[in-house]
């Protein structure tokens, strides 16, 4: 087996398991969760840059005012896209955060379109519209918009579309991104602390205090995985793969915590995936048709 496909399925299959670890932590407010994951995410990586010896990007970033703004708006992104997840995650909403992901590719495509001016082929625009007719299913059975979903899918395809044009690779890019909330972060936790609300000083668990602080390395490892199999396989492959992750929570959200998945979040949810496989089934068709005898 090529050993990238095992490191991209190892990612996303970490990301896909993502809810238990959340669930485990339930009793920690999900903003403290957020403070405590960029923290620890911040010192895990600074240790795999120091073992690396990967510091020499970091000085010549602090003088391009252009960069760190670029990384100031996805630091911002991406914390929010977090947040949002581990909210939904923590108050019964596995399947609506699995959705967003599951439309997250399509997004992508009409981000390309409206703000790449990339072209879409027929395939791509039958899928978006499918896609489209699943979530207004959805909003019509249930008498309100898929917000959890809609927020996951868009924050996290514009949070992709700044980092497709950033100027560093995965690794230093999240470790820039953590530096910037760390004061935020930082002083969000010292204020708790001071109120008597920091959950890591007050729990009487010490299994509470250890599930914090793996914090960073469940959020740095399944990155360094995801970014050492890119490198290795191709993009359809790359893509195929990138289903696994929401398509674990959906079972983790019906079998495991139980949540209500009626006939009509049901047709909503297939419609959705007749779509995923129709862009699916047309980038094949198209790289296949376009790649060398």
């Amino acid at each position: 087996m090529n050993p990238g496909i095992l490191y991209a399925a190892s990612a996303f299959i970490l990301w896909g398991i993502f809810p238990l670890y959340f669930h485990a932590i339930r009793e920690v407010p999900p903003l403290e969760i957020l403070g405590h994951r960029m923290l620890w995410s911040l010192l895990f990586l600074a240790i795999v840059l120091t073992v690396r010896q990967q510091w020499k990007w970091l000085p010549q970033v602090a003088r391009q005012p252009r960069v760190l703004g670029a990384f100031i708006a996805s630091a911002l992104l991406l914390s929010s896209n977090w947040f949002v997840y581990i909210w939904s995650v923590n108050n019964g909403h596995v399947l609506d955060a699995s959705l967003g992901y599951f439309i997250n590719p399509l997004i992508n495509v009409m981000l390309g379109m409206l703000v790449l001016k990339e072209t879409l082929r027929r395939g791509q625009w039958l899928a978006i519209g499918l896609a489209a007719c699943g979530v207004a299913w959805l909003t019509w059975s249930a008498g309100e918009l898929p917000w959890i979903a809609l927020i996951l899918g868009i924050s996290f395809a514009c949070y992709g579309l700044l980092r497709k044009t950033a100027a560093l690779a995965a690794l230093e890019g999240l470790s820039l991104e953590t530096m910037l909330l760390f004061p935020l972060a930082l002083g969000y936790v010292v204020w708790l602390t001071v109120h008597g609300q920091n959950t890591f000083v007050n729990t009487d668990t010490g299994a509470t205090r250890w599930l914090l602080a793996a914090a960073g390395p469940i959020t740095a490892i399944p990155l360094l995985l995801f970014a050492a199999g890119a490198r290795k396989i191709s993009m359809s492959a790359l893509g195929l793969l990138q289903y696994l992750s929401p398509s674990l929570q959906a079972l983790l959200g019906v079998w495991v915590f139980h949540e209500a998945f009626p006939q009509e979040r049901l047709i909503g949810f297939a419609i959705i995936w007749t779509a995923l496989a129709l862009y699916v089934a047309e980038g094949l068709w198209v790289s296949r048709r376009n790649s060398p005898k």
